[in-house]
Parts: structure tokens; C-alpha cells; sequence
């Protein structure tokens, strides 16, 4: 097995720029997206096991990976370990370097306050229902192009909880924040992203009434605190298709939209996957 280490510098992102055109915006931190260069040779890329997005841009290949939100305790948080699998059978790790990042803290006044300690009974609804969510963001099914998928915001609204941030609910601390936020009015009309098909539809425990959609090759995003949805699972979706509305269902202290993106089963910024504003 080889060993090696990357680092990106900012000569290698200026020289590509081109090539990342149409890719996510690249983030070497908790959270965010590391675009890395591969060679023909390389058949797949694997993030603990876990399959990778491989994405070709103007003639070179790229593997899309994110980055762990919340590393696991014990790993070394300013490193990223990949596996390439070569076409001769053999595999070569990279090291990718991360950037420390320190995302702010959010407090909210929650007056449900089984939605801050649930019951036993409310505790098993939510154990379900992330299993079935859990097994979503591991599944890896068939990239749609060569290209990466191209998105778009699924609403227009103020950005009221930006992704990461440290939550704590009634001063309880909880899971980092692992979407977007952003407030609108009851009603108004969400859109899918990106082409995708629906694989989930729930009302859930914290999210309320939720769409998951694959984008092909790991790539998944969740859409929560709806108050309708018009589609199903199995449904194909056109980017821009209007397939339900903004509400407060679940665990909201307003009407407004969460906006997830799992990318190789880590949650990561969906501003990334917009085009960067100049």
C-alpha cells in the first residue's frame, strides 16, 4: 500500500478553476467539501468504507468528498484519510490537510419540551425513524452523468440558522446544526435542487414532514418543517420542479425551510453546492 499527501494549494485550485466550474465549492474543514484530483487509474474512492462521488470536468476526474461535521472521538480532526482503489487491485491512501474552523454557537427557547427530552416512547419514534434515514444517506446508487449534478437554492428566504452552528436548546447542548435554515412564509413553494429521484417521504419526530432525494452516487438532500409535500417515493424530479411547501412541522420555532445535503453519508454545507457569489 502506498502512502501520500495532498495538499491543494492555491496554484493547483487557480490552474483547475475551469475544471471546478460545474463541481461544489471545495472547504477543507468540519463540514465541508474536499475536490480532489484523480487519474484514469483510479476505479473508485472510498471515505471509511464509505463509496465516494467521481465527477469529469473538462477531460480530468474528480473525486467530490465530504468531510465529517463531527469527527468521531479520537480521530485526528485536522486530517482527512481516503482509500483509492486502483484498476490493477491495488489501493493507495491520501492524506488530505483540513483548516480549523470555529463555527458559532445558537441558543433557541424550545416550549415543546418533549422536543428537548423526549419521552421513552418519543425516543424509540426517533430511534426508527433515523434508522431509516441513516440507511438513505449510506445508500450509493448510480451517478446520473459524468458531470456533477447542478443546484440550485430550493426556496428564496433570510438564511435564519446557517449551517454548523453549536445548538443548544433551553441551554441544553445538541448536535451541531447539520443544514440550512431559511426563513419564509408558510406556503411558499419549494423546489427540487437538482434532477433526483424522491426515495423518502416521512413526518418525523424533529424534522416534520421531510423529502429525501438521491442524486446519484451518495449524493442526498433533505428538505424539512414542510407543510405539504406533492410527491412520492419513486418519483423523478426535474431541478426547479415545485414539489411542496414551506411550514413549521416538527421541531420549529418558525415557518422556514431545513436544507441538508449528505455527501457520502456526512452532512455538509449546501451553500457549497451553489455557485459562489462573486
Amino acid at each position: 500500500m502506498m502512502k501520500g499527501n495532498i495538499l491543494l494549494t492555491t496554484a493547483l485550485l487557480c490552474c483547475t478553476n475551469a475544471a471546478l466550474a460545474a463541481l461544489p465549492q471545495s472547504a477543507y474543514r468540519a463540514g465541508g467539501i474536499a475536490v480532489l484530483p484523480i487519474t484514469d487509474s483510479t476505479i473508485q474512492v472510498f471515505l471509511d468504507q464509505q463509496p465516494i462521488a467521481i465527477a469529469q470536468q473538462n477531460g480530468q476526474r474528480f473525486a467530490v468528498i465530504g468531510i465529517p461535521l463531527n469527527p468521531e472521538t479520537g480521530l485526528d480532526t485536522n486530517t482527512l484519510t481516503v482509500q483509492l482503489q486502483q484498476a490493477n487491485g491495488q489501493t493507495e491512501s491520501k492524506n488530505i490537510k483540513l483548516s480549523s474552523y470555529d463555527y458559532p454557537e445558537q441558543r433557541l427557547k424550545i416550549a415543546n419540551k418533549s422536543q428537548v427530552n423526549p419521552d421513552p416512547e418519543q425516543l424509540a419514534r426517533y430511534g426508527r425513524e433515523a434508522t431509516e434515514q441513516k440507511n438513505i444517506y449510506q445508500s450509493f446508487s448510480p451517478r446520473q452523468s459524468d458531470g456533477f449534478p447542478d443546484f440550485i437554492q430550493p426556496t428564496q428566504g433570510r438564511y435564519s440558522s446557517p449551517f454548523g452552528l453549536k445548538r443548544f436548546f433551553n441551554d441544553e447542548p445538541r448536535a451541531a446544526h447539520s443544514g440550512l435554515d431559511i426563513a419564509a412564509p408558510i406556503g411558499q413553494t419549494v423546489l427540487a435542487p437538482a434532477n433526483g429521484t424522491v426515495v423518502g417521504v416521512g413526518d418525523y419526530f424533529f424534522n416534520g414532514k421531510t423529502i429525501l432525494i438521491d442524486h446519484g452516487q451518495g449524493v442526498i438532500s433533505m428538505l424539512c418543517h414542510l407543510s405539504k409535500i406533492d410527491v412520492k417515493v419513486g418519483d423523478l424530479l426535474k431541478q426547479g420542479q415545485a414539489i411542496a411547501a414551506v411550514g413549521k412541522t416538527g421541531r420549529a420555532t418558525g415557518p422556514h425551510l431545513h436544507w441538508g445535503m449528505s455527501l457520502n453519508n456526512q452532512r455538509v454545507d449546501p451553500l457549497l453546492f451553489l455557485p459562489q457569489t462573486p
